[in-house]
């Protein structure tokens, strides 16, 4: 636990926020050994003991160095747990987070204490940045979400097929049949409204024009996908974008991240360990062509990102996140009110066909911390709605995710759209 004031003392409201996504990060690694924590499974990918120090460096990088009293832990870790903020200085290759032996976990843990407890002084005793302070928050719980995808691609690699959590939370039961949802063309607003948190990429608010369209009223399931590959889905190249059927052809995909036959049925890995596919739950792990070719068979078409939020306004910020537990895409019990989409938050992360690209009048921060976002806005597809690994209260109807459109190990799927 972090010790953060003596005992018996009332918490300011700020610093109990900081203990509690502090200690949900460490709460999350907790399962792990410390030989998991230390393991990068491919590029993309972090070792868990990574994460731990990065998200400390933010605070102490960008909030406590500098400050009076302050003494750094260790002056390596400016380098070493960089990721890549180039205005701070010299950074460990990513590709190489894995060969990092040294510091060892038990050091990583001391760091974290070492800064937490020079952090909470400062929020109990002074008036630091409060928006540097909540992007440093949001900024941890983002990567706590990339713990447990990126633990769970390490897992999968291990012909154990070992659980993070032995407990499966699931139970088959027949998800609603989904429908069209019909929504007005005109002039709408899209971004975030001003009122509370957003990441610099959610703003400025500003006008868009759309047409007449409808949207799924539930996202594609894991059943409905099978479909596509019963019908010759990955080996249809009309059906794809062409980087889309290179990759196909280069990677001998098949089905969906994780997914494989045992006698003649679709298994899956998930978390809990190896499971078989559910068909009524949403499916996840699919890259963005896959999410494109599946709409063109489907004769539908992916969202735009304007719309999708348009059409998630009216929708509550419930659903399946990773404090349920479920660690899982789950089926949908009940049907939402009418006009409103089902699980538009938690679950899976959707799919838009948007490039991720600057709002209008878009600027990004002065210093480092403006190459938070803005310098990621090439070759990326916008995604929405969260996952069930985020975070609750982390997403909002305005958040704009992104990945390449080759990504597969996030939770990612998608939701059909179509001209009204």
């Amino acid at each position: 636990m972090i010790r953060i004031a003596e005992a018996g003392a009332a918490l300011p409201a700020s610093a109990e926020r900081y203990t509690a996504i502090r200690e949900a990060t460490l709460a999350l690694a907790a399962p792990l050994s410390p030989e998991d924590c230390a393991i990068q499974s491919m590029p993309d990918a972090s070792p868990v003991k990574w994460h731990l120090a990065h998200t400390t460096w933010f605070f102490e990088t960008f909030i406590l160095e500098g400050r009076a009293g302050y003494r750094s832990f260790d002056p390596t870790f400016r380098v070493l747990f960089n990721s890549y903020y180039e205005a701070v200085g010299d950074k460990h290759p990513r590709h190489e987070r894995g060969l990092i032996s040294r510091p060892d976990l038990a050091d990583v843990r001391a760091y974290r204490r070492h800064v937490d407890e020079a952090m909470l002084r400062l929020l109990e005793s002074a008036a630091p940045d409060a928006e540097l302070v909540e992007l440093g928050l949001h900024h941890e719980q983002q990567h706590q979400e990339l713990i447990l995808t990126d633990v769970k691609d390490l897992l999968s690699r291990n012909p154990a097929r070992p659980a993070y959590h032995p407990r499966w939370p699931l139970t088959p039961i027949r998800a609603a049949a989904p429908r069209w949802i019909a929504f007005e063309g005109g002039l709408r607003e899209i971004g975030h409204a001003g009122e509370g948190f957003s990441f610099d990429n959610e703003i400025p608010r500003h006008r868009v024009w759309l047409e007449p369209f409808q949207l799924a009223s539930h996202p594609v399931t894991h059943g409905d996908f099978i479909k596509f590959i019963d019908d010759g889905g990955y080996r249809r190249p009309e059906l794809w974008l062409s980087a889309g059927w290179e990759a196909v052809r280069l990677r001998s995909w098949s089905a969906p991240h994780y997914w494989h036959l045992r006698d003649g049925q679709w298994h899956t890995f998930t978390l809990h360990g190896e499971v078989p596919v559910d068909p009524h739950t949403p499916v996840c792990h699919v890259s963005f062509y896959e999410a494109e070719a599946y709409a063109r068979w489907a004769n539908a078409r992916l969202p735009t990102e304007a719309e999708w939020e348009v059409a998630a306004s009216t929708s509550p910020l419930e659903g399946n996140f990773v404090e349920s537990g479920a660690l899982h895409p789950l089926a949908m019990r009940e049907d939402p009110a009418p006009g409103t989409l089902a699980q538009a938050f938690g679950d899976v992360w959707e799919w838009t066909r948007s490039s991720y690209e600057p709002y209008p009048r878009f600027k990004p921060a002065a210093g480092a911390v403006g190459e938070y976002n803005g310098k990621f806005m090439c070759n990326q597809y916008v995604l929405r709605g969260g996952s069930c690994a985020t975070p609750a209260g982390h997403v909002r109807a305005s958040y704009r995710n992104f990945f390449p459109p080759d990504a597969r190990w996030q939770f990612s799927g998608l939701r059909l759209a179509r001209d009204a």
